[in-house]
């Protein structure tokens, strides 16, 4: 399941590989990254080719559930679903080491988070839980999906990642191979644990470094072909391309998570070390 929006085009082949992740910044310290002008905006030819169709209210939708499925599904009750995303975001605000880590990480980096402008919770798609929109550089958290506070860390930390990544660098999602980078520090750094990739079917208890990778790759190109009309040819392109330096960068978490380990509060506590309030 993709968890990022990345509202850009990717029909392109033959790209220049992504940049490492410490390449200069966009912007001086203290500025925001731009929103996206209207010509720019206007270059969505379709929005399904660029991911909206999964995120109906980034196209000014209202969601409106069938009667069928407000009696099978429990749905209709938006306004409810909306304010237990929120209670569960800020709840991941005040309490998730990896949450506060990647807040206090943009903060440094002269992107600094308000709440109220930057996560937006939403109805989705059933087959994504969040997405990162750069046009609005804003995490979009699946209300109808998310719903409990585990789910809703993962969804941060995740989409934080490409906030991060579009705040500290010169960061094209018109360019596969950049987006590819991207989906493979996200999968790299908050979801391929043992457990994740065994349930994948990419973990082995004799070669977990190697079955480690093929989880990120795997998720990388679920990634991209659920928010891109590319072929899968021209995706897993991308990612093999990208991948030997993309997976090396660590950056700003400097480790990679295990479940059920104390990995998460050490990357915390380890954060000042490396500039990062």
């Amino acid at each position: 399941m993709s968890l990022g929006i990345m509202v850009y085009s990717a029909r392109c082949s033959g790209v220049p590989e992504a940049k490492p992740v410490n390449e200069k910044p966009l912007k001086a310290k203290g500025e925001s990254p731009p929103l996206k002008s209207e010509h720019e905006k206007n270059e969505i030819s379709d929005p399904v080719d660029w991911g909206y169709d999964l995120y109906p209210e980034r196209r000014g939708e209202k969601y409106k559930p069938s009667w069928t499925k407000m009696i099978f599904h429990g749905e209709g009750r938006e306004n409810l679903d909306k304010l237990r995303c929120e209670e569960n975001v800020y709840n991941c605000v005040k309490n998730s080491p990896l949450v506060k880590l990647m807040l206090g990480a943009l903060k440094s980096s002269g992107c600094a988070v308000d709440l109220r402008r930057h996560i937006a919770c939403e109805v989705c798609d059933p087959s994504v839980s969040g997405g990162y929109d750069p046009l609005l550089n804003q995490v979009v958290v699946c209300q109808n999906v998310a719903r409990n506070k585990g789910v809703v860390q993962g969804v941060l930390t995740h989409e934080m990642i490409h906030m991060f990544d579009y705040c500290r660098n010169t960061l094209d999602f018109k360019n596969v191979d950049h987006l590819a980078c991207t989906e493979i520090r996200a999968a790299n750094l908050t979801h391929c644990s043992f457990l994740s990739a065994w349930h994948q079917g990419d973990a082995s208890p004799f070669r977990i470094q190697q079955q480690h990778q093929e989880c990120v790759k795997t998720k990388a190109l679920q990634s991209i072909l659920t928010v891109r009309s590319v072929t899968e040819e021209v995706a897993r392109a991308a990612v093999d391309r990208v991948f030997s330096r993309c997976y090396a960068d660590l950056e700003p978490i400097g480790r990679r998570i295990r479940r059920n380990s104390p990995d998460m509060h050490k990357a915390y506590l380890e954060a000042p070390l490396y500039g990062y309030d």
